[in-house]
């Protein structure tokens, strides 16, 4: 190894236990990452903050202002009502429409946004025990529904991290984002379909001794926001969509189009300036930009590729790409779990990922959106986030935690892995 590899490697170490140690902001740690790659010499200003200027970084943030302003609509609360109706209902059949709805609510919201499981989980903690209903047997499953979106046109955060690894790597070859969609979609389908089995495997208690009026607690998150800028508001994000999905027509326009919608969502007052600004500097924002000039540095001192080349030969020309694909998102989720990032897990990981695949001969674009994507999708620990507060919320022992989530997670993972190879060829 080179001294500028060991620099390179070593920036990133620090990074990841700044990242791990909760005594920073989160954002901050890649920010000090790119200070120090500076500092050393091993990037200029511009390589170190590169990833602030990155069209993928740029997209996600203006599709993050956007997404503000769609959280205020009254989608999200029509899908509060129908919960609270089939709840009422009691019954397997409803069970299943709950985990629908959640999932149809979550691909309006977005995969793994963090205000959707909140408000969802928030919501379940308010209904009071049913015995056709347990609230028990809900918290966990519509919890985890949050993350999966059924009709997964909306992964913009999701691919605009995947192009970025693979750039990063060298790979310029696009990303097809209606393929990536349907990838999501097919992990979905494996969620659905464990959720659907596991039903009476989750247990039946209260989880709490007083509960809100459930109508009562609907009209308290339910937005209100007259009828025109609810209209202007849902035609932002439907165009917005449509921009990155036509990214291979519109060139550099598809990166900037969210953006333009959420400048008008400013105009017509959806969104005050602050809450823009919030959005677009989300602390995932500066983490997804600030991990790509670490990785640069990485990618430019050799490293990737030595690893890339390194693991390569370990596991030699014979191995089986989805054996492969399949060991990088058990460790990329696994590390994820445990140390609550998933961001940096997936720089790490992906990189390397991305690196053997080319070293191996194949096509890179499988490995790069299932490690991407397994990143958001562990959770079978309750560490951190999500499924901590599932645990608490739903007062569940850790052996029932286990009982769903171990089984869910294994699920998820190799439908991930399957779709990706499936929509991405390696020998394509």
């Amino acid at each position: 190894m080179t001294l500028q590899m060991i620099l390179a490697l070593g920036i990133l170490i620090l990074m990841i236990v700044m990242i791990m140690s909760d005594k920073f902001a989160f954002g901050a740690p890649p920010l000090m990452a790119c200070l120090l790659l500076v500092v050393t010499g091993l990037s200029t200003v511009q390589e170190a903050f590169a990833g602030f200027i990155n069209p993928s970084v740029v997209m996600v943030a203006g599709f993050m202002v956007v997404m503000a302003g769609l959280m205020k609509t009254g989608l999200i609360g029509k899908v509060q009502s129908a919960m609270i109706a089939l709840v009422n209902k009691g019954g397997y059949k409803s069970y299943a429409l709950l985990i629908i709805v959640v999932m149809l609510g979550a691909s309006l919201a977005g995969g793994g946004s963090t205000g959707y499981y909140v408000l969802i989980l928030s919501l379940v903690s308010t209904i009071p025990y049913n015995k056709k209903m347990p609230t028990s047997k809900l918290m966990m499953p519509l919890g985890f529904a949050t993350n999966h979106p059924l009709v997964p046109f909306n992964v913009a955060l999701f691919y605009g991290v995947t192009v970025s690894v693979l750039e990063t790597a060298g790979y310029t070859g696009g990303l097809s984002m209606p393929r990536f969609a349907i990838v999501n979609f097919i992990l979905a389908l494996g969620f659905l379909a464990w959720s659907l089995v596991a039903y009476r495997l989750l247990p039946d208690h209260p989880i709490m001794e007083a509960a809100e009026d459930g109508e009562e607690v609907q009209q308290t998150l339910t937005a209100v926001m007259p009828a025109w800028k609810e209209f202007i508001t849902i035609a932002a994000f439907i165009i917005s969509v449509i921009g990155m999905m036509m990214m291979s027509v519109l060139g550099n326009a598809a990166y900037v189009i969210p953006g333009i919608a959420g400048a008008i969502l400013l105009m017509i007052d959806v969104l005050d300036f602050k809450e823009v600004r919030d959005n677009m500097g989300a602390p995932v924002i500066i983490m997804m930009a600030g991990v790509i000039g670490v990785a640069d540095a990485l990618a430019n001192s050799g490293f990737t590729v030595m690893i890339g080349d390194v693991v390569a030969k370990t596991l030699g020309n014979n191995i089986n790409p989805f054996i492969l694909i399949l060991i990088f998102a058990l460790l990329t989720s696994t590390s994820a779990t445990f140390t609550g990032s998933n961001m940096g897990s997936v720089y790490i990981f992906a990189p390397i990922a991305i690196a053997t695949s080319m070293s191996l001969g194949l096509n890179p674009v499988a490995a790069a959106a299932a490690v991407v994507v397994s990143g958001w999708n562990g959770g079978y620990m309750p560490v951190d986030g999500m499924p901590a507060m599932i645990l608490g919320m739903g007062k569940y022992k850790l052996p029932e935690f286990w009982k769903f989530s171990v089984p869910m997670y294994l699920i998820r993972i190799l439908a991930l892995c399957v779709g990706a190879m499936i929509m991405f060829p390696v020998n394509g």
